[in-house]
């Protein structure tokens, strides 16, 4: 793609892909790699600087992961990053050890903005913080550029060897000027001139497909969301006919969206594709029936359809591949390496452990939910295709609390079809008040500054008595869900105006039997997830 990389060397951190990531928006290729990569893979690479990752390890474990300390004799600029800055501080002569007091959170630091990997950076900013070990000396030839009031050594730099490193988190969100400092590494440091953009990733994933595949034979699990989608044009660039779109109608989508999905990607929609839909709702109704559990709940969908997918491969004939959307996040928070499980996506811990495929092919596993965007904008794919809301491939039975029902099924198709409704509705207005005002939504896109990265209802399993026409009622209370994301790694609740919420609300009580309660959840990723199951 580029002569120009920067490699990220990962030792476990559950933002490993979020730093290269943030590199990327730089316009520079960062690629993530094990640190047991060797130091001759390196040199063979070439990076033009080199991050050391987060991890949940204490360098000063034998157990815990470490590198050949002769990676700092290469002269390639590098980052230690948390774990990394310990690591790079404990290789080098310094002492960690554990903290008095540890850090968690918003963090105000003092930093030294004559610092390269300062520069233009307030001395007074807000860091994220996570750390439980601390530097307490740092190496010869290294100075302190950053520090809080329980933490001496926030940042410290060797300029001279261009070793750089940061006890915080510089890529995640909450660190108020983290995109500077990783701007400023990647250019003021590392050099880099940022000849990378995101027809590179498509070119390149195109020539890998074709080299990997070959005529080999390809059946993508397309739902009809923006991964899928775009992993199936990707794919069909890529193999053309060799290809075959299997669309299963699990009876867990949103209100018609079995028919909308065929309208577009079917024998009459604009892309020429092999597709075949299966309408398999009662197989998995059946499957889900008396199950509450949501982690045996995703398993059962991801194995569900695993198992149509096997079955049509078969009809169709010598299937050597399946392809998924999965995204970055989805493989984070289903457990990659040593990082926790927080939920097992349907297309990767929901997997079962036998699979009759001969490989799964995941051409946006690195990506996160803009980049697939950008990407397939690139793709030609339209932005009313490539913008639509998110939905996750299990479908409504990660947006049903408790056992999947079809009676529950209609209940949170009509109180979404309706939520959504009325916020379009509302933001078509404000584009109409704001016409011509190009910079109004500070998004590129025209879209209100409330308008949400993703927004739905979920049912809860909450049953609660109200009065409708002066009798009782003992029904449901619907949860609308709304947050403001670019990476879908981190959220916050969108500020939808009251007065949209107060119709929906209206609308769905009247309109939905089985509802007499409607709440608007105000709660952040983290702690909570932006799904519910």
């Amino acid at each position: 793609m580029t002569d120009e990389k920067i490699l990220v060397l990962d030792f476990g951190g559950q933002y490993n892909q979020l730093i290269a990531r943030r590199v990327r928006e730089c316009s520079v290729y960062a690629e993530v790699h094990p640190y047991t990569m060797t130091l001759d893979q390196i040199k063979e690479m070439a990076p033009k600087g080199i991050i050391f990752t987060g991890g949940p390890n204490s360098v000063y474990d034998e157990s815990s992961p470490h590198y050949d300390k002769s990676i700092f004799n290469l002269g390639i600029p590098i980052l230690g990053i948390c774990y990394g800055s310990q690591l790079m501080a404990y290789l080098l002569g310094g002492s960690v050890k554990t903290a008095p007091v540890s850090e968690y959170g918003r963090t105000e630091v003092d930093i030294d903005n004559s610092s390269k990997l300062f520069h233009g950076i307030d001395k007074d900013t807000v860091v994220w913080m996570s750390h439980t070990d601390y530097i307490a000396e740092v190496p010869e030839g290294f100075k302190i550029t950053g520090k809080t009031e329980v933490c001496p050594v926030a940042a410290m730099e060797d300029s001279a060897r261009k070793l750089y490193a940061t006890q915080f988190h510089p890529e995640v969100m909450h660190t108020a000027e983290g995109r500077k400092m990783i701007s400023n590494f990647v250019y003021t440091v590392c050099g880099c001139a940022g000849d990378w953009k995101m027809d590179s990733f498509v070119e390149e994933k195109i020539r890998e497909i074709r080299a990997k595949v070959g005529d080999g034979k390809v059946l993508c699990a397309l739902s009809g969301g923006v991964d899928s989608s775009v992993a199936a044009v990707l794919m069909s660039k890529a193999i053309g006919k060799n290809l075959t779109c299997v669309f299963v109608d699990h009876g867990l989508l949103r209100k018609s969206e079995g028919d909308e999905v065929e309208a577009v990607f079917g024998p009459k929609g604009k892309y020429e594709l092999n597709f075949i839909r299966v309408n398999a709702q009662e197989r998995f109704y059946g499957k889900l029936a008396g199950v509450e559990e949501p982690e045996k709940k995703r398993k059962i969908i991801g194995e569900e359809f695993i198992r149509v997918f096997e079955e049509e491969a078969k009809n169709i004939g010598a299937v050597d591949y399946l392809v998924q959307g999965t995204i970055y996040p989805d493989v984070i928070e289903s457990g990659l390496g040593k990082s926790a499980v927080i939920k097992s996506h349907h297309n990767v811990g929901g997997l079962p452990d036998c699979v009759d495929f001969k490989e799964i092919i995941e051409p946006l596993r690195m990506l996160f939910k803009d980049e697939v965007r950008r990407a397939g904008l690139e793709l030609g794919i339209p932005e009313y295709l490539v913008y639509r809301q998110p939905f996750p491939g299990p479908g409504l039975g990660v947006r049903i609390v408790g056992e999947v029902t079809a009676e529950k099924v209609r209940i949170v198709q009509d109180a979404d079809f309706i939520y959504r409704e009325e916020v379009a509705k509302a933001a078509d207005e404000w584009r109409k008040d704001h016409a011509g005002d190009s910079n109004a939504s500070g998004k590129g896109r025209m879209d209100p500054p409330w308008f949400p990265a993703q927004y739905f209802a979920a049912l809860t399993n909450m049953r609660s008595v109200g009065v409708m026409g002066d009798f009782r009622t003992y029904d449901y209370a619907i949860a609308l869900r709304a947050v403001n994301t670019s990476d879908f790694m981190t959220a916050d609740c969108s500020a939808i105006p009251f007065e949209v919420l107060q119709t929906c609300m209206n609308r769905i009580i009247n309109e939905v039997k089985g509802v007499n309660r409607v709440l608007y959840d105000l709660t952040s990723k983290p702690p909570g997830t932006i799904e519910y199951e």
